[in-house]
């Protein structure tokens, strides 16, 4: 097998595996009715869906895709999808569906398990971000966080999430012009003088995003003043997964359509 995709299979059974240990968690707190239980469910299934996508090539009639739909559906004593199943029941159907991509990745044999050349599907994440020279730079960003999530290096995790947060939200800000951000109370200067917090404030107050900033934990919003070898400032599991959550909803507010 060439190296190069036995070095992406190892990822993507490394992230597999993080998925499958994580929805347990979920399914656990699902159980006991856990504070925000469902939205923890909501935000694995979508780290799910984004990585079945790439499995399966964006391919809807990819086997894996198909199992994807399916768990989320409640079947007919005649096998007729007839309702969408309960929060606890797609959870545990959807670690087996992972399980399986697993035992696919882990077979010897040269059946293809990823689509046909186990490359994942051409950056799309970031189309929204008007300067098209940053596009790529935010698409390995962004996978570098999460396989450094994946990883067990949180700290690194949230910076470079935090990093491309802040990068997106510029890039809003300057394509909405100083002219217009002044009418809302922007600061004067060039945007990219002003602190993190500020840029996030004017972005929502311009209406560009909404609310969703107020989720980020403190670390996160001075992650530029940090010593990255001094504990205090380090960030926990919870800091970067929350980083990670609202950097999602801050692209889809910036990006309505995707």
């Amino acid at each position: 097998m060439d190296e190069s995709l036995q070095a992406q299979i190892a990822i993507y059974l490394s992230r597999l595996g993080s998925l499958i240990r994580r929805g347990r968690e979920v399914h656990t707190i699902l159980a006991n009715g856990a504070p925000n239980a469902a939205a923890a469910a909501r935000s694995w299934q979508e780290e799910c869906g984004v990585t079945i996508n790439q499995l399966s090539g964006g391919s809807k009639s990819h086997w894996l895709a198909r199992a994807f739909s399916e768990a989320f559906l409640m079947r007919s004593t005649n096998g007729q999808a007839i309702e969408k199943a309960a929060l606890e029941e797609i959870v545990q159907r959807l670690i087996s569906v992972l399980e399986q991509a697993v035992g696919a990745l882990s077979r010897k044999d040269d059946s293809p398990v990823i689509s046909a050349s186990s490359a994942e599907p051409a950056p799309r994440r970031f189309d929204f971000v008007h300067n098209r020279e940053l596009r790529p730079v935010l698409e390995q960003a962004f996978i570098d966080s999460r396989r450094a999530f994946e990883q067990g290096n949180y700290d690194e995790a949230m910076r470079t999430a935090c990093g491309i947060l802040e990068a997106i939200v510029t890039d809003a800000l300057e394509h909405k012009g100083l002219s217009a951000l002044a009418a809302v109370g922007a600061p004067v200067g060039r945007i990219a003088d002003w602190p993190f917090e500020t840029r996030l404030a004017v972005a929502e107050s311009a209406g560009l995003i909404r609310g969703g900033c107020a989720r980020l934990p403190e670390v996160a919003r001075t992650y530029r003043d940090h010593a990255e070898n001094v504990p205090e400032a380090r960030a926990s599991e919870q800091d970067a997964r929350r980083t990670a959550q609202v950097l999602r909803v801050v692209m889809r507010d910036l990006d309505p359509g995707r």
